[in-house]
């Protein structure tokens, strides 16, 4: 990866709160937690994984960048999404938790050093994990789910 396609990368991972704060815009409170498309998560329990996912990412960009080839556990989200009760928590917090998240760690992004980017570690699901892997991986991440969430206000038209 060059330092501009990073850079571009990094960009677009710092958009990702306002894309999902854009796609909620309008998104009606009484539908939050409504299962509009049969199978799919509802908005709220999109955000409530946007902001587990947000804090569990953070925490792998920061194992990479200390620890010498650290284990990089993966988790199961149908299982946090049941269990930790998605669809029954007010999403202010996980809104705030999500952007919190995501504004200390681009700081890091932006300072990361070439050799910083060079780090490795292994994912318990995917095998050999770099902060270049991570980055290709969470820059998108919010906006595909910003993405779900502008599907399910569609289906209210």
């Amino acid at each position: 990866m060059t330092p501009h396609e990073r850079k571009e990368l990094i960009a677009k991972y710092a958009a990702g709160y306002d894309e999902v704060i854009g796609a909620l815009d309008g998104f009606p409170k009484d539908k939050l937690t409504a299962h509009l498309i049969p199978g799919k998560w509802s908005a709220a329990e999109i955000i409530q994984h946007l902001a587990d996912s947000e804090m569990t990412s953070a925490i792998r960009l920061r194992l990479l960048l200390v620890e010498d080839k650290p284990a990089i556990q993966g988790y199961d989200q149908d299982l946090f999404a049941t269990r930790l009760m998605y669809n029954e928590r007010d999403i202010a917090p996980a809104l705030e938790a999500f952007r919190a998240s995501r504004s200390t760690t681009v700081q890091l992004l932006e300072r990361m050093s070439d050799a910083d980017w060079l780090r490795e570690g292994t994912h318990t699901e995917v095998g050999a994990y770099t902060p270049e892997i991570w980055l290709e991986i969470y820059a998108g991440h919010a906006h595909g789910h910003a993405d779900q969430i502008r599907r399910l206000r569609e289906t209210l038209k």
